[in-house]
């Protein structure tokens, strides 16, 4: 524990040093310190995962539902069509807004058979209240992220939850889940036709093996 301690104070202090001009302190210490996060709490949560082990198909298709793009134009998901899609929840002021380099290598390195999505929104603790154009701006400089962002919005089964989570969170409509995120950075997939496959807590990382393995199924 004093180990873990020292390393953390270590981290803290590197970040502070060598803040990015583009990021907060919060922000270059979150980034700096998410192995950490990741190694103390990867190991708790792998009774959250689900699997849709029943094989379950939705009453209603994925591929009917609209949203806009973080840049405001319509995003069709009917595009999409043929491959795996990963919808997660993210913030840019989170202990594991690391994950976005992880979401932009997994993208890259299954860019043939998989689309990540990003729904941006602040349903936890207040961690991102930037505007679409300054979340936009963030995820590039810093995360290079190139997959698609979708405009920010509610994704907890409150009033005005977006689309999208309302259909991954009601077993009504997806066939099965009724798990709305939990926290930011939560991950659901999809698979080639339309149906929901998988969910997986944020303290599960995207490159982590089950991701993998759930990617790489036929």
């Amino acid at each position: 524990m004093i180990k873990v301690a020292i390393a953390f104070g270590i981290l803290v202090s590197a970040a502070v040093l060598m803040k990015k001009k583009d990021m907060s302190y919060r922000q270059s210490i979150l980034k700096s310190i998410y192995p950490l996060i990741m190694w103390s709490t990867n190991s708790n949560d792998k009774k959250q995962l689900l699997e849709n082990k029943n094989g379950a198909t939705p009453s209603m298709s994925f591929y009917d539902l609209t949203m806009n793009a973080i840049d405001g134009t319509p995003f069709n998901f009917l595009n999409l069509k043929g491959k795996k899609i990963l919808i997660v929840n993210t913030a840019s002021d989170c202990g594991y807004t690391g994950q976005y380099e992880a979401l932009e290598k997994l993208q890259q390195q299954y860019k043939e058979q998989l689309v990540v999505i990003g729904f941006p929104a602040n349903d936890f603790k207040g961690q991102e209240k930037s505007d679409n154009q300054n979340i936009a701006a963030f995820c590039k400089k810093n995360y290079g992220v190139s997959f698609p962002l979708m405009e920010k919005s509610i994704v907890i089964q409150k009033n005005q939850q977006n689309l999208v989570h309302k259909w991954l969170s009601d077993p009504s409509l997806n066939g099965w889940c009724n798990q709305e995120p939990v926290w930011n950075f939560c991950k659901y997939l999809i698979n080639e036709q339309g149906v929901l496959v998988n969910y997986f807590p944020m303290t599960i990382d995207p490159l982590d093996p089950l991701v993998i393995a759930a990617i790489e199924k036929k």
